[in-house]
């Protein structure tokens, strides 16, 4: 089993970088969860006897990778549901899709209607029924011979709303098939990482702002050291 890559660790909360693949909490395909290899490893850095808590905050999809926040006590995990809640935590995430967007930044607003049978949301421009208002805002950081990289702010926390809006604009995320990618990365994942995570620490309300290194693969490497050229 490859180790865990912890980003931040304190007494009341962990943030690791997801690997694509990996799920947040057990499901039908019976794969262990990221909440249980957690669980392992501080019951073994610690020498913890019995149960270790580990509590769920947020969730990212099965392909994306990440940064991913866990509450280490149920205090914790109360208080960051809270900040979930009232949108005092602030994401973060870069995607790299197929076309250049209509735009170079924009605010986008949809209406997310979500089929549980086909585990897709589809975005609509005007409310439909069982439709929930989802809103992001996205610039244009960085572009390789063929793929543009977009930073993207969250408002909402809709199921697969960065890829279901993104596609809806033309915008399909490299490797997202169910979203109308060209082609599926050999990999399984899919070309959108959460890059930055900020919240307030549970206790000491001290603001914790953590950065997830993106994935070894080339294009990834390739685009992201454009950034830094810029910057």
């Amino acid at each position: 089993m490859e180790a865990l890559e912890v980003l931040h660790e304190d007494n009341h909360t962990i943030v690791i970088n997801k690997r694509s693949g990996d799920i947040v909490q057990g499901d039908k395909t019976g794969d262990e969860p990221v909440s249980e290899r957690i669980k392992r490893y501080l019951k073994e850095k610690y020498k913890k006897p019995g149960n270790v808590f580990c509590g769920v905050v947020h969730r990212l999809d099965r392909p994306t990778t990440g940064a991913l926040l866990f509450a280490r006590t149920s205090k914790a995990l109360s208080r960051l549901n809270d900040q979930f809640r009232t949108k005092d935590v602030e994401k973060i995430y870069w995607a790299v899709v197929e076309n250049m967007p209509p735009k170079e930044s924009d605010t986008l607003v949809h209406y997310l209607q979500r089929n549980e049978k086909q585990n897709k949301s589809y975005a609509h421009l005007k409310e439909v029924p069982n439709s929930k208002k989802a809103m992001l805002h996205y610039t244009l950081i960085a572009k390789s011979d063929n793929y543009f990289l977009l930073e993207i702010k969250l408002e909402t926390g809709r199921h697969h709303q960065i890829r279901s809006q993104l596609s809806s604009i033309g915008c399909c995320i490299k490797g997202d098939l169910k979203y109308g990618a060209k082609r599926s990365n050999k990999d399984g994942s899919i070309h959108l990482h959460a890059r930055r995570l900020s919240f307030d620490h549970p206790t000491t309300k001290e603001r914790i702002v953590v950065e997830a290194p993106v994935p070894a693969d080339k294009l990834w490497q390739e685009i992201s050291k454009k950034i830094e050229a810029i910057h």
